[in-house]
């Protein structure tokens, strides 16, 4: 069975092979659908109303927030501890103002108050008390680690299954095995021409998520895309793609975006993480055994 819906500015498809019958299925397959809606109303930078966006209103007073912000919220602090701050969640103010700042559904754009100089130590989140205090006025973005954490909680709906697909726009977890038995094969987009594969690879009860700078541009300045680097708040150019296989999604999504920053290849190493990193001449450099 297979079923698609578009969440996050992306086309979300669930693909289930199972012997079990097509009710529990399709009771499942719309179960892993609702968490996609879910972490998109608590995460989204673009509305508001979300739970983040309210948050990031209120500095200097602790928040309680839900596990479904705690979460990706925690993960991608502790990444940006791992990098120094190359990776850091609170470049929303900085996507805003390259022009990243439009709703996709009702083509609104959100315009934010924020200090000029934060980063992700102006976040302290509380385990105790699942609050969240903002220390001064920022934008948190979790386009890195948001969709990734969606794609978790819709396998966790779905990991009895012999096999499935949860893929959201090349961001994916495949679970088990296909209808012959074999590995999922996933292809990898080619970055010049969007609907050609450049590499395939073979993967079961993993992640693989792709990164590219052909993805998303910025409608104001030529050079830049949607992965800054917070510190120079520039788009880096090494690479023009780069897809991470890791355990699961949101370590994967995170990491194919810590990828492209400058020291991410030697992290990544470090943390024995299978990556395909691809130069803008379409070169290809293979890590950790992928």
């Amino acid at each position: 069975m297979k079923k698609t819906k578009l969440y996050m500015d992306t086309v979300v498809e669930i693909e289930v092979i199972s012997r079990k019958p097509s009710e529990e299925i399709e009771e499942k397959i719309n179960r892993a659908f609702a968490a996609f809606q879910k972490v998109e109303q608590t995460c989204s930078r673009f509305t508001a109303s979300s739970e983040l966006m309210l948050a990031c209103q209120k500095a200097k007073t602790p928040v309680e927030i839900s596990p479904f912000l705690y979460e990706p919220l925690f993960f991608a602090i502790e990444v940006a501890k791992l990098t120094d701050g190359l990776f850091d969640p609170t470049i929303g103010k900085i996507m805003e103002k390259e022009g990243f700042n439009r709703h996709y559904l009702t083509g609104e754009r959100i315009q934010s108050i924020s200090d000029e100089s934060v980063d992700y130590q102006d976040i302290v989140l509380n385990p105790e008390t699942q609050t969240v205090t903002i220390k001064k006025p920022l934008i948190i973005d979790l386009g890195a680690v948001a969709k990734g954490f969606a794609i978790d909680l819709a396998v966790n709906e779905l990991k009895e299954f012999e096999g499935f697909i949860v893929n959201a726009g090349g961001d994916l977890f495949a679970g088990g095995a296909e209808e012959s038995y074999n590995k999922w094969t996933i292809g990898i987009q080619h970055p010049y021409q969007k609907d050609q594969i450049i590499e395939t690879i073979q993967i079961s009860n993993e992640a693989i998520c792709t990164s590219g700078s052909y993805e998303r541009v910025s409608p104001l300045n030529k050079g830049k895309h949607h992965i800054m680097n917070p510190k120079t708040k520039s788009s880096p150019n090494e690479w023009v793609s780069c897809s991470v296989i890791a355990p699961y999604t949101m370590m994967a999504d995170a990491f194919s975006t810590v990828a492209f920053l400058p020291g991410g290849e030697i992290v990544m190493q470090e943390l024995e993480l299978k990556g395909l990193l691809m130069t803008p001449e379409l070169q290809i450099k293979r890590i950790g055994g992928f």
